[in-house]
């Protein structure tokens, strides 16, 4: 809580930093019940970062874990949904299976599309939404200096903080549990932490522009490439409000054309870029020029309470639109595991996941960033041993395939751990269609009584607790075994405890006039149908035997066991090993 001491503030997490990844972050604490402790303050003014441009792209598992936590649906209202693409070689010719092809198979989810919104109008949607909970963005203040007191206890306030407003220059102290750096590529958190950040900027420069324009290309209002033999494998995509961004590299024969490289330039090169289509800005609203690189902070989780996210943590190239996106998994991540340690829930040692869960991830995106970034210069990636006279558009389009699943976030996936454990289910299909540290496939169920048509994401949302999704199967089979495992769930100390966030869903694998008759026990906790077994199926789960899932806040699969004899134990001794739980 806020000291009623003016002189020094007390909260419990300062957040640094009033892009996405910061807002989301302060957004989750402040949804799970923290919006009193925490603050979260930005050096510029938002007048001046309200600019257009920056990140644009939210792939289907950011629109998951967006729409999780409630938010997806207004990001959609304002969005260009795109699912079709094109690419056009240097000729103007579409050719198939190349560029940006891979958007038009994202299946396995509700979000199976590009939701196109840039950076402006999504932080206005967060910046709104964090301040309904209560929590404003204080802007423009500077953090300007950090002290850690390693003599602290784990549950004091170890740091102290000293910010600067950029208006009237007042210095404040703050003094906090955590601190999340959240501020960028020159993040101050990290620099004023010694954190080294790994990697190196190339010599390549790339274009953006985003603006209103006029084209012949025949398919404009799409997700699109041209392979230029100038401007290497250019950009085209369709964005909100009817505007569009042309992406393309600035070779430094190109550069030295210009003494000064203004909108002007920009808009110059951008025509040249699209030949042989024609090519006039209307209305310009931003561009840029930037050097490609790939940095990654040598540490995510540091002094066991800063913590680092989003570019602060790691910076690539915007070859892939994976930026923005890798900072919402940063954010999800770390949201529910900072609450529950807050809320005393959860050990302090949890928030090390935080770290080995996201940071191998991080690092194969670098990796597959690296090779991309090259490929759309018209440069072999390094290491090359392939046709040294292959087309490196060819080759483009084939890396960008195999890297699909990732890149589209579905796919993505952590290493077994206290978090992600492999329990005794036994998956009806092999190899299992799920395991732990997977996301959790969404879903279509019913309601009971109305058969209204729902998705498990809806019923499972990011509150900051577990979902324990008992899928019953066909209860003829499975009688047996859900009043044995109903029987051991009553009488089990530790599910008996109301504080633990914990919540309950049944998945019947068929529907009935009443959930009681059809199961005959009580459902554990609300039931939604599955008559078309399709729920079962995605999940693995025969219709004869039934399981158990164990859904993490952030909607990936911390375990499964079997619904049989043990199946309680099995889930207490998983929860002990997570919560604080005393029994």
């Amino acid at each position: 809580m806020r000291s009623v001491d003016k002189q020094v503030r007390r909260v419990d997490v300062l957040i640094v930093g009033g892009g996405p990844v910061g807002l989301l972050i302060a957004f989750q604490l402040a949804k799970f019940g923290h919006s009193r402790s925490i603050a979260i303050i930005e050096k510029h003014p938002k007048s001046s970062q309200d600019q257009y441009g920056r990140a644009i792209t939210l792939y289907p598992r950011s629109s998951e874990i967006l729409d999780q936590l409630g938010l997806a649906d207004e990001l959609a209202q304002e969005c260009f949904a795109c699912r079709n693409t094109v690419c056009y070689d240097k000729d103007g010719k579409e050719v198939a299976g190349r560029g940006w092809n891979f958007l038009e198979h994202m299946k396995d989810t509700q979000w199976d599309f590009a939701l196109v919104l840039r950076q402006k109008y999504q932080e206005e949607i967060f910046r709104r939404s964090l301040k309904e909970l209560g929590v404003d963005l204080e802007a423009p203040v500077e953090l300007i200096q950090v002290h850690v007191d390693e003599s602290v206890s784990q549950v004091g306030y170890k740091i102290t903080a000293v910010s600067k407003n950029g208006i009237t220059g007042e210095e404040e102290t703050i003094m906090c549990k955590y601190l999340v750096g959240a501020d960028g590529g020159r993040s101050f958190v990290r620099r004023t932490l010694d954190i080294p950040f790994d990697g190196s900027t190339t010599e390549d420069k790339w274009v953006r522009i985003d603006g209103i324009i006029e084209t012949n290309m025949p398919k404009p209002r799409v997700y699109g490439s041209i392979e230029s033999p100038t401007h290497g494998n250019v950009l085209w995509a369709a964005l909100d409000h009817g505007a569009t961004r042309i992406g393309f590299a600035f070779t430094a024969e190109r550069q030295n054309a210009y003494p000064v490289f203004n909108e002007a330039a920009a808009v110059a090169e951008a025509i040249e870029s699209v030949k042989p289509f024609s090519l006039q800005f209307k209305q310009v609203d931003w561009f840029t020029v930037y050097s490609v690189g790939q940095r990654v902070a040598r540490k995510f989780f540091t002094k066991d309470c800063v913590i680092l996210a989003g570019d602060a943590s790691h910076t690539h190239s915007s070859s892939a639109a994976q930026g923005m996106n890798t900072g919402i998994h940063d954010a999800s991540n770390l949201g529910w595991k900072l609450s529950m340690v807050l809320d005393g829930l959860a050990p302090s040692s949890l928030l090390n996941t935080y770290e080995s869960e996201r940071l191998p991830n991080v690092q194969k995106l670098i990796n597959y960033d690296k090779d991309i970034s090259r490929l759309m210069t018209m440069q072999f990636p390094i290491g090359w041993k392939g046709d040294a006279n292959a087309d490196p558009n060819e080759i483009l389009g084939k890396v960008m395939e195999k890297a699909s699943t990732f890149t589209s976030g579905l796919g993505i996936a952590f290493d077994l751990n206290v978090l992600n454990v492999m329990g005794s289910f036994e998956s009806s299909s092999k190899p299992a269609p799920v395991s732990p540290g997977q996301r959790g496939p969404d879903v279509q169920l019913q309601k009971p009584g109305t058969r209204e048509a729902t998705r498990l994401h809806k019923e499972a949302p990011n509150n900051a607790r577990f979902h324990v999704v008992v899928f019953a199967g066909e209860p003829d089979y499975t009688s047996t075994s859900l009043k044995s495992f109903s029987d051991s769930l009553e009488s089990s100390k530790v599910f008996s405890n109301a504080r633990l966030p914990i919540s309950w869903l049944t998945i019947p694998a068929n529907s009935a006039p009443s959930a009681f008759e059809l199961l005959g026990i009580m459902p554990f906790g609300k039931v939604f149908y599955d008559e078309k077994q399709t729920a079962h199926n995605r999940y693995g789960v025969d219709i004869k035997r039934g399981g158990v899932m164990v859904l993490r806040p952030d909607g990936w699969v911390g375990t499964s066991t079997s619904l049989r004899d043990g199946a309680v134990v099995e889930l207490e001794v998983y929860f002990k090993s997570v919560l604080l739980i005393n029994s």
